[in-house]
């Protein structure tokens, strides 16, 4: 597999490297040089098919032999060991839940394919690995157990303080070993410019052999597209083929492996990009002026991204054409009022408690398909378990939630954080007096 950078389309190194490196040195982010087209026989037999083998076989193809087909197999069976089943709430609605990993968030798929892919290229006797991440909720707690206890790897959490729930703060500085934890007095993009800025530091990358865990790193990207297929296959088994997905959108890596997953040959009619106020990319699909901004806080916390880091990618999927990308993209963009109604709406009408960031998917897919009648199914995706999220919720909403145990055993633990200022020398600093 070689890929190239979406700044230099001349450029390129290997999956080997592009994993390490994480980001090219010209501040791009890496792309397959070729997206290879999965065969028809394939796409048509999804539904009898497990997600393991699915998820197989989408990196068998992706990879290119970059991981040894016995060594992929097992690696897989390794991260993927949990399930992403598609609920069906009404004939023409379902819910994607992608929250049955072990931090109960969607980004376990990244995480653990990741982490396991980083150990695998790690040799005896080499530098240790210092992964950087910076978190606006989910990120980090599923980084945080996807390499805890990897020999010879380390994490550093960026997180904003005072910007995630509880929950995620207990996932994020709680663990100990080899993952630490950084208080950030900013915002989630304050996070990611630091951890941007340090890949292309001299002295750090002389220092420590720096890589990232967030989604722009790709072999995040590649395994969030196995479940788009297997969304796909389950609804096949129903005798459904026609599928529009619906995402919550916040760096847009999520929504960007559903785009790079249809480019392989998946059948998707539509996909909407749901976003809460930090909507710079429904504005652009609206006016056609890209315009990142400052984030705005808001109940759906790990959406809360003004400058969408993926966003470069999915332009370059469809090489900047904007009509072509909003024929297969529509944007929605909802306030915290709007998420609280539809977690009420939501609730009443299905008796399913949904967290923030997926009330904003079931709006969006619902105003969506009530505009397109038809025989399109819709499905929106479920990123959190809400037992994240317990402060949103009110009565017995409240009292529907189900705690999981990994949870409860988070609350006897001890918080282990570092404060920093948003400012790259204080960073820099701590990076390099705490080797």
């Amino acid at each position: 597999m070689n890929l190239y950078s979406t700044n230099n389309p001349d450029l390129r190194v290997d999956f080997k490297e592009a994993v390490f490196n994480s980001m090219p040195q010209d501040k791009g982010l890496y792309m397959p040089v070729s997206i290879p087209r999965l065969p028809k026989e394939f796409i048509d037999n999804l539904g009898i098919l497990s997600l393991q083998e699915i998820a197989y076989t989408v990196a068998q193809h992706l990879l290119q032999g970059a991981i040894p087909d016995g060594d992929l197999k097992a690696l897989i069976e390794d991260a993927i060991n949990f399930e992403a089943p598609v609920v069906e709430l009404e004939d023409n609605v379902r819910v994607l839940e992608l929250f049955h990993g072990p931090s109960l968030a969607f980004k376990d798929f990244g995480a653990r394919f990741m982490s396991r892919v980083m150990a695998y290229f790690l040799e005896a006797g080499e530098k240790q690995l210092d992964v950087l991440v910076a978190t606006s909720g989910d990120t980090g707690g599923a980084v945080a157990l996807g390499f805890l206890g990897v020999p010879n790897t380390r994490v550093t959490i960026l997180y904003p303080k005072g910007k995630v729930s509880g929950v995620q703060e207990q996932q994020l500085t709680t663990n100990g070993q080899n993952i630490r934890a950084l208080e950030v007095d900013g915002t989630f993009d304050d996070c990611q410019a630091l951890v941007k800025q340090a890949f292309t530091d001299a002295d750090l990358n002389a220092a420590l052999r720096l890589t990232s865990a967030n989604s722009i790193n790709i072999a995040r990207l590649i395994p969030q597209t196995f479940y788009y297929f297997n969304a796909y296959a389950q609804m096949r088994r129903e005798g459904k083929s026609k599928v529009a997905f619906a995402v919550p959108s916040g760096n847009f890596g999520n929504i960007g492996a559903g785009i790079l997953a249809w480019k392989m040959g998946l059948p998707v009619e539509q996909f909407i990009a749901a976003t809460n106020v930090n909507d710079t990319v429904p504005a652009y699909l609206t006016s056609g002026v890209y315009e990142p901004k400052p984030s705005v806080q808001t109940l759906s916390n790990a959406m809360d991204v003004g400058n969408p880091s993926n966003w470069v990618r999915i332009a370059d999927m469809f090489k900047n054409d904007l009509p072509a990308l909003k024929n297969m993209i529509t944007g929605y963009s909802f306030n915290d009022d709007d998420t609280l109604k539809a977690i009420e709406a939501v609730y009443q009408k299905y008796n399913y408690v949904v967290c923030p960031h997926t009330a904003i998917a079931w709006l969006a897919v619902t105003d969506w398909l009530s505009k397109h009648p038809g025989d399109v199914t819709g499905v929106f995706l479920s990123t959190a378990h809400p037992c994240k999220f317990p402060d949103v919720f009110t009565g017995a909403i409240a009292d529907a939630v189900q705690i999981p145990e990994q949870v409860k055993e988070l609350e006897q633990r001890e918080k282990q954080a570092t404060a920093l200022q948003p400012n790259f020398a204080d960073f820099k600093s701590y990076l390099l007096n705490n080797l």
